[in-house]
């Protein structure tokens, strides 16, 4: 296998958690495209976006993730990452896009558990409010997701299911 791995989905699906283990387990490096940016711009997103604005963010996030060329690298992009300008059909055909899928009731748990001020979009909302931003959310996002080569069920899937499913799509192709 020599393309990157890109794990997509939508905030609180996992994309950091399983892909460090991804990672590790396959002895491949992890990329945080968030962290990435951070590390550019020396502010945190939330400050980006208050003082540039989505697209100037937006912006940034395309080009660092076109940087991504790393073939032994499992690469966690933004919840919104997919949605923008070419980037889903760059991943698609530079990598193996890999959506991690959660329904909006566990996307809602795990986000109620998290720290809600470091996610700008999230910024407020709380309970029902947050429930139909996420649903509202995934309705935007999921023609993009849904181009993933590999969509993985992230409630019942585990880390050796995960890297099977990407080198039995590798070794197909």
């Amino acid at each position: 296998m020599n393309k990157p791995i890109f794990l997509i989905g939508f905030m609180g699906s996992g994309k950091t958690t399983l892909g460090k283990k991804l990672a590790n387990h396959m002895n491949w490096k992890f990329v945080d495209l968030d962290h990435l940016i951070v590390t550019r711009i020396g502010m945190s997103i939330p400050e980006y976006f208050t003082q540039y604005g989505e697209q100037k963010f937006r912006e940034l996030e395309s080009q660092v993730l076109k940087e991504q060329q790393d073939e032994r690298s499992v690469i966690s992009t933004g919840g919104g990452s997919p949605c923008f300008f070419d980037n889903m059909q760059w991943m698609l055909e530079n990598g193996i896009a890999v959506y991690l899928h959660l329904t909006p009731k566990a996307l809602h748990n795990r986000l109620q558990q998290s720290d809600i001020a470091s996610r700008p979009a999230l910024r407020g909302l709380r309970d029902e409010a947050l429930l139909a931003f996420i649903e509202e959310k995934l309705r935007e996002r999921d023609p993009f997701y849904k181009q993933a080569h590999i969509h993985i069920d992230q409630l019942n899937a585990s880390l050796e299911t995960v890297r099977q499913s990407i080198e039995t799509y590798a070794k197909n192709k």
